[in-house]
């Protein structure tokens, strides 16, 4: 499956609680995410919450954004990526 970085800005701030409701909003994202065989990774959120760097399994970009869209979420840019590996070069030369 390929994996896509996602990158948003949320303008005012990303807010997701630390609470039931804030745990219950992600596995809604999910849920939906679901129903295109797209598979939220991790997200890495900037200290002024104002991006998101997502990383996403998922057939194409272009369910991404279905995703996306449907999660009421902004979409920067989608780039396909793979895992670089610093400790696989020293693992390959023994």
């Amino acid at each position: 499956m390929p994996r896509y970085m996602v990158e948003r800005t949320f303008p005012t701030g990303l807010s997701v609680p630390g609470t039931k409701d804030g745990a219950e909003s992600c596995l809604r994202v999910v849920e939906k995410n679901a129903a295109e065989g797209v598979t939220w990774i991790h997200s890495y959120v900037t200290d002024d919450r104002s991006k998101t760097f997502c990383i996403y399994d998922g057939p194409n970009p272009e369910a991404i954004r279905r995703v996306a869209s449907a999660n009421g979420l902004p979409v920067d840019r989608i780039a396909s990526v793979r895992v670089l590996d610093p400790y696989f070069h020293v693992a390959a030369e023994g």
